[in-house]
């Protein structure tokens, strides 16, 4: 920085401690006006890459559902792009949230799906790294927050190293979990898709609305006050139980039987969720705060399949290969729309990215370039969200890689290009697919591409070894290039 810019940098701080105000918390804080983004993150829970009105990718009519009502879903999508090939981190809750905390795959964060020996002190949370760009960010996590995100079940919970505020988090709901938003598994009541669970949840199902009047405040606050934020909503919807408004109910129920494929339940679920975030998007709008904020919308994992009183299942992610709890496409491929300045409005980018690209992303936005630590797996989307297709991911690896180790089995998977690699590591058996032409992951190309398969087997094993993590590097080979 030259001497001119770095005396103009120091006389702006001056004036903004000079104009210094108490804040919601009762700490001093600059007030001066906004001169980086903002940042909303909206996470749904369990929601699948289908799971809405809008598709996904132009070339897959049926990657959305019209049965469903998504219309501010659907404007995000027409105001911003969307990315055919979002990846969330990890098949379940726990490894995906530790991600996009830290930027991190669930390979580096070790352990099993949901606990692990991960220790957030070393490394940066969003609201850490934001902080340290610009002190003058305020940073506020709404909803679900995520089952033992340090890592171990230990109480008390306010003493964790985990909890938002030990991550620098100004509000939250604290460590929240499955059982704060009303929790059950369809498979030990598979008739109740039309219940409505506890009358006390009938106006405010999955705790949705109350976790939107939250946000709002928070946005209210932060406009009236001129400062930067990052605000992250995570609904506890669609996760089960399935909740909704009983006139939401009633709307579907009128409606007949939904359409193969489409479980009853998470329709009405989807449409409060939809409305909740129309009233976050009207309130960007009503408070002056669009034009300057960046909006991200995804999901933590893919859709979960459901068990019907016959014993059948149904997959509710098709076109891609099965459910929630796996690393083929319906487990870990979910909606990803942004929305922001400098977005071209209704476009389509098919560049592979994941969740744990958006630690980088936020970084590179708020005005950060410098290295990354050598702990961020993610790259930066900055360009990719202003050039689409044209632009690049800078990563320090060319793959996405994932991992979700149970009980020292499980899955892992890696994909680079438009080739994707599931290993069972449990069963020594790899598998090959090509994404561009078979997105439902059908046809298994290991025994006709051994040399490519191997290449990418070796490649996943280097990864894993790096990062000292559980995985199939301890296999000998793939079953197709023994």
């Amino acid at each position: 920085m030259n001497t001119t810019a770095h005396t103009l940098t120091a006389a702006a701080g001056a004036l903004g401690l000079a104009a210094a105000a108490l804040t919601d918390t009762g700490t001093l804080e600059a007030a001066e006006p906004r001169k980086r983004p903002n940042f909303l993150l909206i996470l749904a829970d369990d929601m699948g890459y289908s799971d809405t009105t809008v598709p996904m990718h132009p070339g897959q009519p049926d990657s959305c559902r019209p049965y469903f009502n998504t219309p501010h879903i659907a404007r995000l999508a027409r105001e911003g792009v969307r990315f055919s090939n979002g990846y969330a981190p990890a098949p379940v809750c726990t490894p995906t949230r530790r991600s996009i905390q830290f930027g991190m795959t669930p390979a580096r964060q070790r352990g099993t799906s949901f606990e692990s020996d991960f220790d957030p002190a070393p490394h940066q949370s969003i609201a850490q790294m934001l902080k340290a760009v610009d002190p003058a960010y305020r940073c506020a996590h709404y909803g679900k927050w995520g089952e033992v995100i340090v890592g171990q079940y230990r109480n008390p919970w306010s003493e964790l190293p985990g909890h938002p505020q030990s991550l620098a988090y100004d509000r939250s709901d604290g460590i929240t979990g499955n059982l704060t938003g009303w929790y059950y598994h369809p498979a030990y009541a598979p008739d109740d898709a039309h219940r409505n669970y506890e009358c006390e949840a009938w106006e405010n199902p999955k705790l949705t609305f109350s976790v939107t009047e939250k946000a709002v405040a928070f946005l209210e606050r932060q406009a009236e006050a001129e400062r930067p934020f990052y605000l992250q909503v995570s609904y506890y919807a669609v996760h089960t139980a399935m909740q909704a408004r009983q006139k939401t109910i009633e709307k579907y129920e009128a409606r007949g039987e939904p359409p193969p494929h489409t479980h009853f339940g998470i329709g009405p679920m989807l449409d409060d969720m939809d409305e909740a975030v129309g009233t976050l998007l009207d309130t960007l709008d009503r408070l002056g705060l669009a034009d300057d904020t960046y909006v991200f919308f995804s999901s933590d994992n893919g859709g979960y399949g459901k068990r019907s009183p016959d014993g059948s299942f149904s997959y509710r992610n098709t076109p891609l290969r099965l459910v929630k709890g796996t690393l083929y496409e319906g487990g870990i491929r979910v909606p990803f729309i942004v929305r922001g300045p400098d977005i071209a409005p209704g476009t389509f980018c098919n560049v592979p990215v994941a969740l744990y690209d958006l630690w980088p992303t936020l970084r590179e936005l708020a005005g950060d370039t410098s290295p990354r630590p050598d702990t961020i797996d993610g790259g930066s989307l900055a360009e990719v969200l202003r050039q689409g297709d044209a632009g690049t991911v800078d990563r320090r690896d060319p793959f996405l890689v994932f991992s979700y180790p149970r009980n020292g089995k499980g899955q892992a998977a890696l994909r680079q290009g438009d080739y994707k690699l599931v290993v069972n590591w449990g069963g020594n058996r790899a598998e090959l697919y090509n994404l561009a032409d078979d997105i439902g992951e059908s046809n298994d190309l290991a025994d006709t591409m051994p040399e490519k398969t191997q290449e990418l087997f070796d490649v996943m094993i280097r990864y894993f070894d790096r990062v000292n993590a559980d995985g199939p590097r301890a296999l000998s080979a793939p079953a197709a290039a023994e």
